[in-house]
Parts: C-alpha cells; sequence; structure tokens
C-alpha cells in the first residue's frame, strides 16, 4: 500500500519560468502547434504517439493534464499521473504542469516533492494541488504505484520503460471508472512492444488513436520557426535545412537518425511479409495474363474490342461461372499501361470470414478501352458485386471513374495512394496475413510482388524501382490484392424500392423495382 509521509513545496523551475516569460509572446491560439493541438484534441480513451525527439509533444500534454485537473468534476476535471521513465522527467514535466497553469490563469499551489512509501522503500513524487480538489502527479515506473489510483494517465518514453507490459496493465485498470491512457515516445527498435501496440492497432486489433510526428512533420508545422523566435534569431529555410542535415549527420548511423527523428524503428527495413506467411496462405489458383502486341493496339477499336471478348470467354467465364453465388465478391486493381501491369483481383468473403482471391488477371501493353473492357466483364458477373477499389494515380484515373460511373461512386473508391493511406491501412492487410484470414494465388511472380512490400522510413509500401530481377514488375500484384483487401472492408449499404401494393380502387398499378448500394457516410 502507497501512502504519503512527507511534502514540501519547492520554487518552479528556472526552464519552466523561461518557459513562462516566452509564452508572453504569443497570442493563445499561437501557443501551441498544429500537431500538439490535434494531440490536445484527440478526445480517444487510448492514444499513442510516436514521435521525434524534442518535438515538444511531453509539454503540450502537460498543458493538457493542467486544463483536466483544474477542470471541476461536472466539467470532466480528474487526477493526472505522468509515468516518466527517471526522476529527471518527472520534474520537467511537473515544471511544465506549473508553468501551464499560469499562463493560463489557473489558480494552482506550488509544485511539492512528496516522499511515498511504497513496501520497503521510499519514493519521490512530485505534484501540483489544484482547488478543484484534483492534481498532477508524477510516479516512477513502478507499476504498484498506480494501484488504488483514479485518473488520467500519461506513459512518457513508452519505448523505453522496463516494465511497460505491467505499467500499461495497471494503467488500463483505471480506464474502467472513464480514466484515459496517453503513451508517448521516440521508437525503442521494431520489435519493442510500444512498436507492436503501434501496428496492432493500425491493424485494428487495438483501439489506440495513433498521431506519428516526424521532425519532418513537426517542421511543418513551425517547429524549427518556434526554436528561432526562442533564441531570438531570424528564420531562413536555408537554416533550416542546415539545422535537420546536421541532426542527421552527427547522429551515430543512419538507422539511428531513422529511429530517432523519423519514427522508424530499428530493424525495421526488409521484406513487410515474409516469404513463410505469404507462401502459408497461398492455394491453387489460376493466374490468367494477356499482352498487347503492337499490332493488337493497332487495330481499330471495334476489331480489339472483339478479340478481347473472345480472350474473356475463353479465359475469364470457365472460372466466373464457378464462383458461389451466396456470397459477397469484391475487386482491387492496380493500374499499369506500358511499363506497369494492370492487375485485378477479385476476392470472396466467406462464410468464415476468411477472404479468398478465386482469380487473378494480369494485363501488360494493353489500351485503355479493353482495360475497362475486361474490368466490367469480370464485375458484371461477380456475384452479389460489394464493392471495389481502383489505384487513381495517373492514367489510372480514367478507369477509376469509368467504374464509379457504372457501378455507383459510392461503391467503388478511386483510392490515391499515398504515404498516409498505406500507414493507415496496410497493417490492416498484413494482419489478415498473420491472422490467417487470407487466401491468394500460389504463383511465383505474385509472391515476388509481396515480397516487394518493404518498411520505407516506417512507411510500409513498395520501392520507387522495379521489384523483379527481369525489371518487368512493380509489385502490380501485391496493390492490388491490398486494395481488394480494402474493398472488403468498405462498409456498403444496400437498398431497394418497391412501389405500394395497388388497392382495389386502383385504376392502373405499376411495380418498380430497383436495387442498388451506396457506401456509408457518402450520402
Amino acid at each position: 500500500m502507497t501512502t504519503q509521509t512527507e511534502s514540501k513545496e519547492l520554487p518552479l523551475g528556472a526552464i519552466a519560468e523561461r518557459d513562462f516569460q516566452d509564452l508572453q509572446q504569443f497570442d493563445r491560439s499561437e501557443i501551441l502547434l498544429g500537431y500538439q493541438k490535434r494531440w490536445i484534441a484527440d478526445p480517444a480513451p487510448l492514444k499513442i504517439a510516436e514521435k521525434s525527439r524534442r518535438t515538444g509533444l511531453t509539454w503540450a500534454e502537460a498543458a493538457d493534464a493542467t486544463l483536466c485537473a483544474a477542470a471541476a468534476k461536472n466539467a470532466g476535471g480528474t487526477n493526472h499521473f505522468y509515468v516518466g521513465s527517471n526522476k529527471e522527467m518527472a520534474r520537467e514535466f511537473i515544471e511544465a504542469v506549473a508553468m501551464w497553469a499560469k499562463a493560463f490563469d489557473k489558480a494552482a499551489g506550488e509544485i511539492n516533492e512528496e516522499v511515498l512509501e511504497d513496501e520497503d522503500k521510499d519514493i519521490l513524487t512530485f505534484v501540483v494541488y489544484f482547488p478543484s480538489g484534483f492534481k498532477v502527479q508524477a510516479l516512477s515506473s513502478n507499476p504498484s504505484n498506480l494501484r488504488g489510483m483514479q485518473g488520467n494517465v500519461t506513459i512518457d518514453e513508452a519505448a523505453f520503460h522496463e516494465r511497460l507490459a505491467e505499467v500499461l496493465k495497471a494503467a488500463l485498470a483505471l480506464t474502467m471508472w472513464g480514466a484515459k491512457v496517453r503513451l508517448i515516445s521516440t521508437h525503442n527498435g521494431d520489435e519493442n512492444q510500444f512498436n507492436e501496440l503501434i501496428n496492432d492497432s493500425r491493424a485494428g486489433k487495438k483501439e489506440y488513436s495513433v498521431h506519428r510526428i516526424t521532425l519532418d512533420d513537426a517542421c511543418r508545422e513551425g517547429l524549427y520557426k518556434r526554436i528561432c523566435q526562442r533564441k531570438g534569431t531570424e528564420w531562413s529555410q536555408e537554416d533550416e535545412d542546415d539545422w535537420k542535415a546536421s541532426l542527421l549527420r552527427n547522429t551515430a548511423s543512419e538507422e539511428d537518425a531513422l529511429e530517432e527523428y523519423f519514427c522508424v524503428p530499428k530493424s525495421g527495413g526488409g521484406a513487410y511479409l515474409s516469404r513463410v506467411l505469404i507462401e502459408a496462405r497461398m492455394t491453387p489458383a489460376p493466374v490468367r495474363r494477356f499482352a498487347g502486341t503492337s499490332e493488337f493496339n493497332q487495330w481499330p477499336e471495334h476489331i480489339r474490342e472483339a478479340e478481347m471478348r473472345d480472350w474473356c470467354d475463353q479465359q475469364l467465364q470457365p472460372v466466373l461461372a464457378t464462383l458461389d453465388p451466396k456470397l459477397h465478391h469484391s475487386i482491387g486493381e492496380d493500374f499499369g499501361r506500358v511499363s506497369d501491369l494492370t492487375v485485378l483481383a477479385p476476392m470472396a468473403i466467406g462464410q468464415d470470414l476468411i477472404r479468398r482471391v478465386p482469380f487473378i488477371v494480369e494485363l501488360r501493353n494493353v489500351p485503355f478501352k479493353q482495360q475497362e473492357q475486361v474490368f466490367n466483364y469480370i464485375a458484371d458477373r461477380l456475384p452479389r458485386l460489394n464493392s471495389g477499389a481502383l489505384d487513381a494515380r495517373g492514367n489510372g484515373q480514367y478507369l477509376a471513374e469509368q467504374a464509379g460511373y457504372r457501378y455507383g461512386a459510392g461503391r467503388m473508391e478511386a483510392v490515391m495512394l499515398s504515404q498516409g493511406f498505406y500507414l493507415e491501412h496496410m497493417p490492416k492487410f498484413k494482419a489478415a496475413f498473420e491472422d490467417d484470414k487470407i487466401r491468394i494465388p500460389q504463383d511465383a511472380d505474385i509472391l515476388s510482388d509481396l515480397r516487394a512490400l518493404q518498411v520505407i522510413k516506417g512507411v510500409p509500401k513498395l520501392p520507387d524501382s522495379k521489384t523483379d530481377s527481369k525489371k518487368e514488375r512493380h509489385g502490380d500484384a501485391a496493390i492490388a490484392l491490398f486494395l481488394a483487401y480494402y474493398a472488403t472492408l468498405m462498409e456498403i449499404e444496400e437498398f431497394a424500392y418497391h412501389s405500394a401494393r395497388a388497392t382495389p380502387s386502383s385504376k392502373h398499378h405499376r411495380t418498380i423495382r430497383t436495387t442498388g448500394a451506396f457506401r456509408r457516410g457518402c450520402l
């Protein structure tokens, strides 16, 4: 049992006092930078920040803790407990709380240094009390210190806690009564539990809201400009670039620099999906390939259309005829014209919720109209077509738009693949492999494409260059499968309209029946 045995007041530290003086030159709305404001504004009960060093997020967290502890209970006020990895961090956080209380004109006592008895030793803590009856208190990383407490919890530099699992277990117990838990840290290796929590959250296995703040992100929102204001120097883009370059240059290694400043955990490179994992999810299924010759591409359109229709009837219709009419189907597409392939990946959602790809189509050097023809041939015949996701970058936007017109924009999503899109949705795709929830065709090229996915500066995606030994592919099947899986997660609602039944007095009666679908939230 932890009990308070001694308490004494301490003056506001020199660093916090200087921070307070610096704040006087800013308008209240300009005190915090954009990413700091978004962090505070996020009401999620559980949230994680993976961040670059010295971006001021803990400083912003102290502002949030101050406002929560200063508020009355009926206004959401509560205690706030800070768990850092060392005594210096604890003192710095509490000094920041005292500084914010002064800046916000929130009456609060001085910083109190208290000694708590915990089992067989005394533990030094720092605390600020507010007239609301609540407090902000910095505790050691001993998990038992949170037992019997009630309030929000911040675990700072979480990746560097030796007993993170136990501390987190104790903190999460407080959420039963409405408390919130925040984890803030730079990375400390890709096998660290902090990184695992982030990956599980992005995959939908955990319910943490994840914020990612790299050095570049922070500078785009004014970090270096704020540093210049603090130092009393003039900002220039050239100086900012030199400053960032110096930080990276003086870090021990490139791998260290990526981890410290760009949220890339060490050993996070290499293949995103292992060969063993991919092959374990492969089953025999056809891969239909069509390559357009120079002669084919020069034919009049009606001849190309007839030739492609014959190919579809011979190669695709027999496979389409085997699909289960009771299952919902989706489709993913990665676009290419000359140097890259266009890959179409239908995906059935089984009764067991396993996603199965019954076949894949690869088109090389095929005109836009015939690509559209093949896509429509497949989509028209997929039983209970639910949704689709199409690569809309560059010329791919044409096919994505046409699919939207034909099947409904809420049903067919034009996807602009970006770092943010990969970061948000690729972990779910990986989780499907890890959780044995996906089946794909057994094919060497598909294996190669999926193996090409890498973690590049913390983002799972394809490299810019060709990904196979023959320099003919760019992970095309990997993106089609990724978008197909994404499409199966889209929330689509089906609807139907039926005319009212005719009354005996009706002179005319006509029944109108139509069906369709829309994506939830699009209307």
